[in-house]
């Protein structure tokens, strides 16, 4: 999902991090708004809205001998708009971000 094409309420992606990192990400990358965190998601109290997020660990990425994890995350904003969707989405995004390159 490209953010210059806007953002839909519901999509999903796939990211290369466990869940012990995205649970520690997550608070920073939703600031300043609340987070419920729970064993397979978590709920993110937007100004207008809500944010229900929920993940699936995934078999690790393997190339040779390095090994990725990956999780599958599932987006679904419940009362956002579309702009406010892109904020934050701009903001989790760079929050996120893994150096490289």
């Amino acid at each position: 999902m490209l953010l210059q094409d806007g953002c839909p309420a519901e999509f999903e992606r796939e990211m290369g991090c466990t869940v012990a990192e995205l649970g520690h990400w997550l608070p920073g990358a939703a600031q300043p708004h609340a987070v419920e965190l729970r064993a397979d998601g978590a709920d993110v109290s937007l100004d207008a809205g809500r944010l229900r997020l929920r993940w699936e660990a995934l078999a690790p990425r393997r190339i040779a001998l390095l090994s990725l994890p990956r999780l599958r995350l599932r987006f679904a904003f419940e009362g956002v708009d579309e702009p406010a969707r892109v904020r934050f989405m701009r903001r989790f995004d760079l929050y996120t971000q893994r150096g490289g390159g």
